[in-house]
């Protein structure tokens, strides 16, 4: 729904809100300015407002290849042993281990 919304309700702002937005850097500013905003800041600033529909089309092409690979895991393979949890949690003692009775010298064979 929200991928809906965001596609129907864009609006692109006008030159003057990109003007305010996105000012021209003068020669001052070369220097890095230390009330500017952070890189990570820039950084959200340009992905979500510039580059909004790239990242979201990458997001949707991650989501595909994630949902692929998890398919591609779980597919059923013949000849493979599984282990079976309600087995493993109910077996009794005696399904675990199994004593021999060893005569002397005659050693296991």
């Amino acid at each position: 729904f929200e991928l809906i919304m965001v596609v129907f309700v864009w609006a692109f702002p006008s030159d003057a809100e990109l003007a305010r937005a996105h000012p021209a850097p003068t020669a001052a500013q070369t220097v890095a300015d230390p009330n500017g905003p952070t890189n990570i800041e820039a950084l959200g600033l340009i992905l979500y407002t510039d580059y909004v529909h790239y990242f979201q089309i990458a997001g949707m092409v991650l989501l595909v290849a994630m949902i692929g690979a998890i398919i591609l895991t779980f597919r059923t393979r013949e000849g493979i042993k599984k282990q079976d949890p309600a087995a493993q949690v109910g077996r009794k003692r005696e399904e675990g281990y199994e004593l021999v009775d060893i005569k002397p010298g005659q050693g296991l064979s």
